[in-house]
């Protein structure tokens, strides 16, 4: 390996100052030399000299305290809806709380605002979900947990159940909740027997 890194050290200030002929040539010899692929003799000569290959971009922050407040402020005001919805409620929402003295926004930070999207609206919102939430996120495979103690068949399984195996429906029955007067019957059904 470090034989390979040799070779790549002294052949990469050729290929970088070469014209398209001559990096073709270098590529050539280098993947016969070291016996790689070709796209991998451009990205080990590439990464010599200049930045870390290992090293994440650093991108500028596009979105500040002033955009992400007044994220969180539609956020409250659509009743904490997720990222896809809101995205589709802020055209409606930002007039109406601007006016209303709730929201104020230079035409650049609207224009931010306007164009921000669902995933973007998520990452802005992930630390103030986990602290309305009491300070705790929801655990994963706390749903797989309970279905593998309580059975639920989906329409796929219903090919030949067995005796037992019954479809339950509650059926309410007309009337009113406030008056009192409302009947429900609980229907159930023995699917194999039917």
């Amino acid at each position: 390996m470090g034989a390979r890194r040799e070779v790549v050290a002294a052949v990469a200030e050729r290929y970088r100052s070469g014209t398209r002929g001559e990096k073709g040539r270098i590529l050539d010899e280098l993947c016969a030399v070291t016996g790689w692929h070709r796209k991998h003799a451009v990205r080990a000569l590439r990464g010599v000299g200049g930045k870390a290959a290992d090293q994440p971009r650093q991108r500028a922050c596009r979105y500040g305290a002033t955009i992400k407040d007044a994220v969180i402020a539609l956020w409250e005001a659509s009743d904490r809806v997720c990222g896809k919805r809101l995205v589709a409620m802020i055209p409606a929402l930002l007039p109406a709380l601007e006016t209303h003295g709730r929201l104020r926004l230079d035409s650049q930070g609207r224009a931010l605002v306007l164009g921000v999207s669902a995933a973007t609206i998520d990452r802005l919102l992930v630390a103030t979900k986990v602290a309305a939430s009491g300070g705790w996120r929801r655990r994963v495979g706390f749903y797989s947990a309970v279905r593998r103690e309580v059975p639920i068949r989906t329409f796929n399984d219903w090919k030949d159940p067995a005796p037992g195996f019954c479809e339950i429906d509650m059926v309410a029955h007309g009337g009113t909740s406030v008056a009192g007067s409302f009947i429900q019957t609980l229907t159930m059904v023995d699917v194999a027997t039917g």
